[in-house]
């Protein structure tokens, strides 16, 4: 789950089951005792409409978490400093290095890289909004400079943000797919 929508999603698909979670999270949901096999079962074919699957393997449990984290503090938590290798270790009671090889392992990228493409993500959506100009934007992602923030949107996207920006909202992508 990438998005407070999508928690709303998971709520409706549990309730729809008869089931009332305790809590729902971005990659997560706490429920007060396990589900049924049939409950499963019924759970899953609720999910896969809405372009959810239910994660039984622990390892990509991990994984949705750590993707969850990164989202939500780039794109959900504005104007706070973080140091991505803390907040991940702290969040998931693991060391960074163990997280940053289960993650390059299973999806091809380093922690870093994701980072990386979800903050120029937010500089997409932020450009499109055209409500903040580049030294605001570069300061509520932590860049440490206007041309920091260009030289990594170009690398990325093979733009800068003024060429992205003239171009329109059609370069986007869903926060899932970065």
């Amino acid at each position: 789950m990438v998005c407070p929508r999508c928690v709303s999603a998971v709520e409706k698909s549990l309730q729809n089951i008869g089931v009332a979670p305790i809590d729902v999270r971005l990659g997560e949901v706490l429920l007060q005792e396990q589900l049924s096999a049939e409950q499963v079962v019924l759970l899953k074919d609720q999910l896969l409409p809405l372009g959810f699957e239910l994660l039984d393997d622990h390892l990509m449990q991990q994984i949705d978490q750590i993707k969850s984290i990164i989202i939500t503090h780039i794109h959900y938590q504005e104007d706070k400093k973080f140091i991505f290798s803390e907040v991940l270790a702290d969040e998931l009671h693991k060391d960074y290095s163990v997280l940053s090889k289960l993650f390059s392992e299973t999806e091809g990228i380093t922690i870093e890289q994701y980072v990386i493409n979800q903050k120029i993500e937010k500089v997409k959506e932020l450009l499109a909004y055209n409500e903040l100009n580049l030294n605001e934007i570069s300061y509520r992602l932590n860049y440490s400079s206007v041309a920091h923030l260009s030289a990594q949107f170009k690398k990325v996207t093979g733009l800068t943000p003024t060429q992205f920006k003239a171009q329109g909202i059609r370069l986007r992508k869903f926060l899932d797919e970065v």
